[in-house]
């Protein structure tokens, strides 16, 4: 049998995949990767079966089962073996400690713990290199003998008792001796050598604490902004409370006992059993009624007005009738078959089941979601991009100038600490941890705008889209149907149709209207929840078709109570459509009544329905309140009102009555729905009416917006391309100046087939034309046509037409509601879920969940993430300019020979200290007025670190502060008795323990500590200047473009943190005992000023680069150059 054919096959499969430890080879993995990866492409293809359209005495052999017995426990058993539980496969998780490593071991922290362990490796060799001289006989004789000649210097060591001393004592004196220290003036106190000996230790656990500490912040943001989404979570509200959280697992992977009840109804026997669900097999006999979980594909044997809600599956939230026959080739759309987690809503109902677990269409989707690779992210192609950059700059740097180092004569560990001091310089070690919270800052403030980001990276990849596939329903719409017109006395009024209906206001005076609402209002199956008097009538909760729901509301709103009205038109009895009596191919109602009116004893006949076949069973009509023939001319208008109102897209119900004889049907009489003994056909027509769900206020303007900013914006639903068509018209998606193909054929009165399609910018596909597409003609399409609708899709078609915008180059944004769409929401760059329409699932495969499911609130978010975009190149701006002062004290400290400007602490300081909050709070700078009147940016071109940006902070702004960093220096060192000409050539004297005598320009003898002591007090100097002239590229950084007058200075968090780094830096400079541990030593207070005119030179240049910016046409040479 086929279906036993596919489940030996899968097993088969499954067998071939299990790994065997002994024989599996590389060959093998690479068999087994191009397997998955068909497995994969067959998942995208439309679900192909048969089991829904063979005659079902067929499938009872196919599937080896009997529909009265079912199958035996034996035959269960074994299936059970061979196919597996009845279960979706649970999904690999990413642990804990791995996070934490990538957040300690990635980006920019290899450099650092490259640096670090060269620190440690020069602290060893020195350590080793001393206590082998301990260890050496012969230098140890050697020293006593040198020492007894010169005991009288022993206490300049302390070592008055030297031959008693501990090994420490000897190893400092061993490296004094290895220094070259043989003059009693020039010996040194043992803590001095101490701290000589483990510079490098202290600068490499320094190095290292920095790279622990910003990476347990970096996770610690991480998980935090985890924990702020989870947080979040009550603000998504639930419109099916039959769903329960699905948030443990990943989409493809839920496990869905926890969803559904635990037993199902199942024959095995001939007896009817409960049966775990995971234990149900394919051939079951199954029985569910309302209130159940369907508990696998099944196929339907009988249908008792059994209704499932499909809406975690497929999003639409409408009961859908199940029944014993095929009505549609499509297994997707057939009536037939009920599907596996979906709910059985009322009614019950008995099937076979056809397929289980990973093979049902929601395993299907499952597997193809998860069989599908999320790609990097924009930003985080864009922080890896500019991490290989500095990295390359910083191992370039570094390298070269150990290499010149050695070159020149240094030592090689001289030349180590050089190459640290140039890769701590270069590296922006609280960058990464900025971009951070610079992200999670902005996902609370989209929050606070009804988008939910669930991951950081997120925020910014939505302000990249070019291109947003959204769904139409409660998207773009109101997710509600809603009387939009009323067709009477032959003429249509237009019904209010806005989201809060405020100003809907009905003319009760017309008989026909008043008719036709009594008709709407007590032929509707519909109802109020109880408790809701006060609650507005369109938020009010119902029970009910969709239609009957709309019809109630717009009664309610223009004549009033609704059950008042019923209760004066008591209901006798009703006839629903079934698939028995089927009166219209749509749903028709027929209801008979008790008369409103006190005196009239008669019953009335309302009817509702497909409005020909409503009109077929009329002879009369009603015009102006009275009751004509109904003629020919009628007739026409009739049909011209119905086509007018069905080629906008609307759902159309006829509506007519009867007033049934008094003589043949009196108070009491027997009505019998199923052999109807009362007149169906010569019938009173009253009009029609028309539904939709009607766009949202807000979405003309977002789409209007989406058109300025240069995103593309395509409708992907399953509705009927009429209805698709309709609503992308209403709401700008196809601007009112482009056809489609069917609107020239309709202009030119020829066939659609004759208009040449690629002359038009619009177009609306339908699934059946998708289907039979080739990739490279869907690309065509999308590429080609600006404005494009595609109706009628599938979950794999969705994906397909996801797939062919990023291979046009698009970064694409996609919007769903049902598990269908979750393989879509998945492939896309960014996802994004409905918080209030949507099923558990797809915001569980989403990246961004819509609070209030509002297409104006993705485009909010667009403008959102651009802002950060431009707002994470500030703060880079502003972070990299500062590595220019840091860098070129050590590139002159070797090129000049003069005393180090800026120790390698100092650095740790402004990068992890005074510039971190400035940077962050740039995150909050308001946005430039073009930000969404620009297009997409290029993520080919458009790099969040360009050349521009490191020609702007590293050759303009990061100059000057390197000037005004050394013009302090030299201010200081001039202060002090040492000339800028006597410095150069220097270093090698200034640096020697053994000179203790050395001359200034003036003719002072500084000794070594002394000369240490200034030389710290220059790198608190140095750091301090930086600071200064960090205020102005702080505060030119608030803008690319704009005058910072008109930009103004409305950011207080940025105002507070050039406070805060003035702060800090002071606290450092001035508190009592950072010279021992930072070397930072007091300045007296004019040292601050030295560097104050290089901070307003800065401020004035980039004023006035900007002011010529915006006077310079696009492309210019200063846009080309400075505009990052």
């Amino acid at each position: 049998m086929q279906a036993n054919d596919e489940s030996n096959a899968s097993s088969r499969i499954r067998a071939e995949q299990v790994p065997l430890v002994d024989k599996t080879s590389k060959k093998d993995a690479v068999v087994q990767y191009k397997r998955e990866k068909h497995q994969l492409e067959d998942l995208k293809q439309e679900m192909e079966t048969d089991m829904h359209q063979i005659p079902i005495n067929e499938l009872y052999s196919r599937l080896e089962t009997n529909p009265n017995t079912g199958l035996s426990s034996e035959e269960a058993k074994r299936r059970l073996v061979r196919d597996g539980p009845n279960a979706l496969s649970p999904p690999p998780q990413t642990p804990e400690w791995i996070k934490f490593a990538k957040n300690l071991f990635g980006g920019f922290a290899i450099l650092l713990w490259i640096g670090a362990l060269l620190c440690f490796l020069a602290y060893g060799v020195d350590y080793a290199m001393s206590e082998n001289a301990i260890k050496d006989n012969v230098t140890s004789n050697c020293l006593r003998r040198k020492m007894k000649n010169r005991s009288a210097n022993y206490y300049l060591l302390g070592l008055e008792n030297s031959f008693h001393r501990s090994k420490k004592e000897w190893r400092l004196f061993i490296a004094a001796w290895n220094l070259g220290i043989d003059d009693s003036a020039q010996w040194i106190t043992v803590a001095q050598l101490s701290f000589i000996i483990v510079e490098e230790l202290y600068l490499g656990v320094v190095l290292a604490a920095v790279v622990i500490i910003t990476g347990c912040f970096q996770y610690y943001q991480e998980a935090k902004s985890e924990k702020i989404m989870e947080s979040f979570k009550h603000m998504v509200p639930s419109l099916h409370n039959t769903v329960l959280y699905w948030s443990m697992y990943v989409i493809v992977v839920h496990m869905l006992h926890s969803l559904w009840n635990n037993f199902a109804k199942v024959w095995r026997d001939g007896k009817l059993h409960e049966v775990p669900t995971e234990e149900i097999v394919v051939g079951d006999i199954v029985e569910v009624k309302g209130g159940d979980r369907i508990p696998a594909d099944i196929r339907l044997i009988v249908s008792h007005g059994l209704k499932v809600d499909n809406s975690s599956l497929t999003g639409e939230s409408d009961p859908q009738s199940r029944v014993a026959e095929c009505t549609n080739k499509n297994p997707l759309e057939t009536a037939n078959i009920a599907f596996f987690s979906t709910n059985a809503m009322e009614g019950t109902g008995k099937g076979v089941v056809i397929y289980t677990g990973d093979k049902t269409v929601m395993g299907r989707i499952a597997h193809l979601a998860s069989g599908l690779e999320s790609g990097e992210t924009p930003i985080a192609k864009e922080l890896a991009h500019f991490i290989h950059l500095i990295t390359g700059v910083a191992v370039f740097l570094g390298i070269s100038f150990f290499i010149i180092s050695l070159a020149m004569g240094y030592h090689w560990l001289d030349a180590c600490v050089f190459l640290i001091g140039i890769i701590v310089a270069n590296v922006p070690e609280g960058l990464l941890a900025t971009v951070t919270v610079c992200l999670t800052l902005t996902a609370k403030r989209m929050a606070r705008k009804n988008c939910l980001v669930k991951h950081l990276e997120a925020v910014e990849t939505l302000g990249s889209t070019s291109t947003i596939c959204s769904d139409k329903t409660g998207t773009l719409t109101q997710n509600r149907m809603t009387v939009s017109h009323a067709w009477f006395d032959l003429n249509t009024m237009l019904a209010d149709t806005s989201e809060h209906q405020t100003q809907a206001k009905y003319d009760l005076s017309q008989p026909t209207f008043r008719a036709l609402l009594r008709v709407a209002g007590i032929c509707n199956r519909a109802e109020f929840k109880a408790n809701q008097d006060l609650v507005p009538v369109l938020k009010r909760e119902c029970t009910g078709d969709a239609s009957d729901i709309a019809l109630m509301k717009f009664v309610e709103l223009a004549e009033g109570d609704v059950s008042e009205l019923r209760d004066r038109n008591r209901k006798i009895c009703e006839i629903p459509f079934n698939s028995t009596n089927k009166f219209a191919v749509r749903p028709t109602l027929v209801s008979i009544h008790e008369s409103d009116t006190p005196d009239d004893r008669s019953y009335k006949l309302a009817m509702k329905g497909a409005p020909e076949r409503i009109i077929d069973r009329c002879t009369t009509i009603m015009i102006n309140g009275k009751e004509q023939p109904l003629t020919r001319d009628h007739r026409e208008a009739f049909d011209r009102a119905y086509l007018e109102l069905g080629c906008l897209g609307e759902r159309v119900l006829g509506f007519c009555d009867y007033t049934l004889p008094l003589e043949k049907y009196p108070p009491g009489f027997a009505f019998d729905t199923t052999e109807v003994n009362f007149p169906l056909s010569g019938l009173r027509f009253l009009g029609l009416m028309s539904m939709i769900d009607p766009p949202r206020a807000a979405v003309p303007d977002a789409v209007a917006k989406c058109r300025s900013a240069g995103i593309k914006v395509i409708m992907v639903t399953g509705d009927h391309p009429i209805t698709a068509k309709a609503v992308a018209k209403s709401v700008g998606i196809i601007s009112p100046e482009n056809e489609t193909p069917e609107d020239v054929a309709m202009r030119l009165n020829i066939p659609v087939e004759e208009v040449d399609g690629t002359q038009c910018k619009a177009c609306v596909v339908h699934g059946s034309q998708l289907r039979e597409m080739t990739k490279n003609e869907l690309d065509f399409i999308v590429g080609h046509y600006k404005e494009i609708v595609f109706a009628r899709t599938s979950p794999q078609q969705k994906l397909l037409i996801v797939e062919s915008c990023q291979r046009n180059g698009a970064i694409v944004a996609v919007t769903g509601d049902g598990v269908n769409d979750s393989p879509a929401l998945k492939q896309a760059d960014i996802g994004i879920a409905m918080g209030i329409a949507g099923s558990d699932v797809s915001k569980q495969a989403a990246d961004m969940i819509l609070l209030d499911d509002n297409f104006a609130s993705i485009v909010t978010g667009v403008e959102e993430g651009r802002l950060i975009f431009d707002n994470l190149k500030k703060s880079i701006a502003y972070t990299l300019t500062s590595n220019i002062p840091e860098i070129s004290p050590f590139l002159m400290f070797i090129l000049l020979n003069i005393p180090l400007p800026l120790g390698t602490v100092t650095i740790l300081c402004i990068d992890l200290g005074t510039d971190l909050w400035p940077a962050i709070s740039l995150a909050y700078e308001e946005s430039e007025g073009d930000i969404m009147k620009r297009p997409p940016r290029n993520p080919q071109k458009d790099k969040l670190v360009n050349e521009r940006l490191i020609s702007f902070s590293y050759g303009m702004i990061g100059m000057m502060q390197a000037s005004a960093g050394f013009f302090t220096y030299f201010v200081i060192m001039g202060d002090n008795g040492f000339l800028p000409l006597r410095l150069f050539g220097l270093r090698d004297q200034w640096d020697s323990r053994a000179v203790n005598d050395l001359e200034d320009s003036y003719g002072q003898q500084w000794t070594y500590s002394s000369r240490k002591v200034l030389e710290y007090t220059c790198h608190t100097a140095f750091f301090v200047s930086i600071v200064v002239v960090q205020w102005a590229d702080l505060i030119i950084s608030k803008t690319r473009r704009n005058s910072l007058i008109q930009q103004g200075m409305n950011n207080w968090t940025l105002n507070f943190g050039i406070l805060f780094e003035t702060v800090l830096a002071a606290f450092l400079a001035y508190c009592p005992g950072l010279d021992k541990g930072l070397r930072m030593y007091s300045l007296k207070l004019w040292w601050w000023f030295p560097a104050l005119p290089f901070s307003v030179l800065i401020f004035i240049f980039d004023e006035s680069r900007r002011a010529i910016l915006r006077r310079s046409k696009r492309g210019s040479f200063v846009e080309r150059e400075t505009y990052y």
